[in-house]
């Protein structure tokens, strides 16, 4: 029954996901909220493991989702259900594209998606956020702002936004530092 629940939530995620991953963000702490298959700290993990990983970040989070909650065949399932809705509209939308590419409906629908994407994109930017830079839950339990924000995260964050700005350095070289960072981090015990 897990792979088939599976298989269902990802099926729903694959089918409305517009522009790319991570814009099936907002779609992963749905199903997080209403199964408890995962945390949204596990998420952000997730999210850090697909995007470091060749192929597809939706995929990569489908896969890896899958396998957590029911292992091999969970993955498999949870990959099966993303993909099969692309596949069948990308078939479909490739018949009619060249016949009405010219059509302002279809140039509008393809306007539209535009800015669902943005959007999308930008709320789990925000979830990310709110994940690895603010600890809400530290700061209902104290009522001290600094508890609201992770100080080192957020210095960090500073850190590696100048760095790229100036250095622009290779993808390999960002993802190694930061797993660095995090491992380090994590012995000192500062996050």
């Amino acid at each position: 029954m897990i792979y088939l629940n599976l298989f269902w939530e990802f099926l729903k995620v694959g089918l409305f996901t517009v522009g790319g991953g991570l814009a099936s963000l907002p779609f992963l702490y749905d199903i997080s909220d209403k199964t408890g298959w995962f945390s949204h700290a596990q998420l952000a993990d997730m999210i850090a493991v697909s995007e470091s990983t060749p192929g597809p970040i939706g995929i990569n989070m489908a896969t890896y989702v899958g396998f957590s909650t029911a292992g091999i065949f969970g993955s498999i399932a949870a990959t099966i259900g993303f993909i099969i809705p692309s596949i069948i509209i990308v078939s479909i939308v490739s018949k009619f594209l060249k016949k009405f590419n010219e059509n302002k409906f279809v140039k509008g629908a393809f306007y539209g998606l535009r800015a669902v994407s943005v959007a999308l994109i930008c709320s789990a930017l925000f979830s990310v956020v709110k994940i690895s830079l603010i600890d809400i839950p530290l700061f209902e339990q104290t009522g001290v702002f600094f508890d609201l924000i992770n100080i080192p995260g957020i210095i960090l964050a500073v850190i590696c936004f100048f760095v790229l700005k100036k250095y622009n350095p290779h993808p390999i070289v960002i993802l190694g530092a930061s797993a660095a960072a995090g491992i380090i981090f994590g012995f000192l015990g500062i996050m």
